[in-house]
């Protein structure tokens, strides 16, 4: 069961996160050709902004299968693990307050185009959104101070 349950979990994370920052990435740049005059950079924009709304939603199976593993590999009150936990609502945080709402502002008045300040910001909230998971990444694969082997 342990077996599936991780399959599960890092499929998951694979198939919803990775759109997900990808998307929310690649929203600043149609922003930024939004603002300069580009009116398929506005499509692009709502393209965008839909597949990081869905995913953000699909991604929720990523830290319900990452606990169910847990529990089965019984490491729930392991270092690396709570440090991992903290780090994803901490991400998911970001992408729920910060990054989809301004992307939301961003596409409601389309004619009343983002400042390039706002922009910077939703840059800045991504970025952190993607090193938070790159992060939890990197804890999952190289798990310090675990005893199950790895």
């Amino acid at each position: 069961m342990t077996k599936f349950l991780l399959s599960v979990h890092v499929l998951a994370a694979i198939i919803a996160v990775g759109p997900v920052t990808v998307a929310a990435s690649m929203f600043t740049a149609a922003a930024r050709r939004a603002l300069a005059g580009d009116s398929p950079a506005l499509a692009t924009a709502r393209t965008l902004h839909r597949i990081c709304r869905v995913y953000a939603v699909v991604g929720i199976a990523v830290p319900v299968f990452g606990f169910a593993t847990a529990v089965n590999l019984r490491v729930l009150g392991d270092a690396w693990l709570i440090v991992s936990i903290v780090l994803t609502a901490i991400a998911a945080a970001v992408l729920g307050l910060l990054v989809l709402p301004h992307q939301s502002a961003m596409l409601a008045h389309p004619p009343d185009a983002p400042t390039r300040s706002a922009i910077g910001r939703l840059a800045m909230h991504t970025g952190l959104f993607n090193l938070l998971w790159a992060t939890v990444t990197v804890l999952m694969i190289v798990r310090p101070g675990s005893t199950t082997g790895a």
